[in-house]
């Protein structure tokens, strides 16, 4: 199945922003992996492809990382956010930042890029069951952070 390709830079772009925390990095990064992946491929389709371009982009990160480990970065957010209340939006931001990075990882294709558990475990190179455990723990955790965060 074609998807629109905006929708799938828009997604691409949102796990960039995750990881990196900075706009334009984010813009440079998901410009890097499309050009990387069409240097390969042709067209663009849900599944193995969508696999390849998401990992192509997680390694793009590892590398901006890799690279400025000693720069600090100023994080802006993105204007479109998943929650309404402004309280919550930082309960949630503060909560998923302090998962670990696996935990993290899980949810921000999970649930923010909307991948299916094939498609993540691929990604991370993990099986579908490992997924299914670390999302469950992931979730268990974020749950018992905002409760208190909440209250």
């Amino acid at each position: 199945m074609v998807e629109d390709l905006d929708d799938i830079y828009k997604l691409i772009y949102r796990y960039c922003f995750y990881k990196v925390r900075n706009s334009a990095i984010a813009e440079d990064i998901t410009q890097e992996a499309f050009l990387k992946y069409f240097a390969r491929n042709k067209i663009l389709k849900r599944g193995e492809d969508m696999a390849y371009l998401y990992t192509i982009a997680k390694h793009l990160c590892i590398d901006f990382f890799r690279k400025r480990r000693d720069d600090a970065l100023t994080g802006d957010y993105p204007q479109e956010d998943f929650c309404d209340n402004s309280d919550t939006k930082i309960a949630v931001r503060d909560a998923l930042e302090r998962l670990g990075e696996q935990h993290k990882e899980i949810l921000l294709l999970r649930y923010l890029s909307g991948l299916s558990a094939n498609e993540t475990a691929e990604i991370m190179e993990i099986s579908r069951f490992k997924v299914y455990r670390l999302e469950k723990a992931a979730l268990a955790e974020m749950k018992k952070y905002l409760k208190g965060a909440l209250g």
